[in-house]
């Protein structure tokens, strides 16, 4: 499944196109590489999303083409949440 819509589908983004803006901004990476909104997405797969001053790190569970509100959360799970003081890009070391 291409990121973008696996981030709207998930939930983890309200709307596709503010998922593809934000993966096509730099802001996603799927197992430590930066992900344009094309990129492909499996189970298994870890997902790093910078949204503002918070990244946030899950775990793909599963891949479904359409989902309810409340079994979105299903789709993933959440490894991590933390805060982020500077303002450049998330850095992989």
């Amino acid at each position: 499944m291409r990121l973008d819509k696996f981030l709207k589908v998930s939930r983890l983004i309200k709307r596709r196109t503010v998922a593809k803006d934000v993966s096509d901004q730099g802001r996603v990476w799927v197992n430590g590489r930066e992900a344009k909104a094309s990129s492909t997405v499996k189970a298994g797969d870890e997902l790093k999303i910078q949204f503002g001053q918070k990244i946030v790190t899950v775990r793909v569970e599963r891949i479904t083409e359409t989902t309810k509100k409340d079994e979105a959360s299903g789709m993933y799970t959440l490894l991590s949440e933390e805060s982020r003081q500077s303002e450049n890009k998330l850095d992989w070391q």
